[in-house]
């Protein structure tokens, strides 16, 4: 039987299930679950990076902003207040919409 050790999406058991075969898993402590998001983060976003075309890439992105809601809420923030950090920053520091790439900045 593979060992995965690694955290799942909520109705995997249930698939693992229909298909008649025998698994294993546990619950989470809040900590042991903040780790394992972070760690499934690295996955996903290393899933991304390795994409060659859009529609992986939005898979993949999907995946990203699944565990990004999943830490919010961990954290005792709604999505939403996600959204507000990310605008305010925006307003004030711009987004990345311009492509600039910053080669140096001369020191004094």
């Amino acid at each position: 039987m593979p060992i995965h050790n690694k955290l799942v999406r909520d109705r995997i058991p249930e698939i693992i299930e229909a298909t008649g075969k025998k698994f294993s898993t546990k619950i989470l402590n809040d900590d042991e679950y903040i780790k394992e998001l972070k760690t499934k983060s690295f996955e996903e976003l290393n899933e991304y990076m390795n994409t060659d075309n859009d529609e992986d890439a939005v898979e993949e992105l999907a995946d990203l902003l699944e565990i990004i809601h999943a830490l919010a809420e961990c954290h005792g923030a709604a999505f939403e207040d996600i959204e507000k950090v990310r605008q305010q920053k925006a307003e004030k520091r711009g987004g990345f919409k311009e492509k600039i790439y910053l080669i140096e900045v001369e020191d004094d």
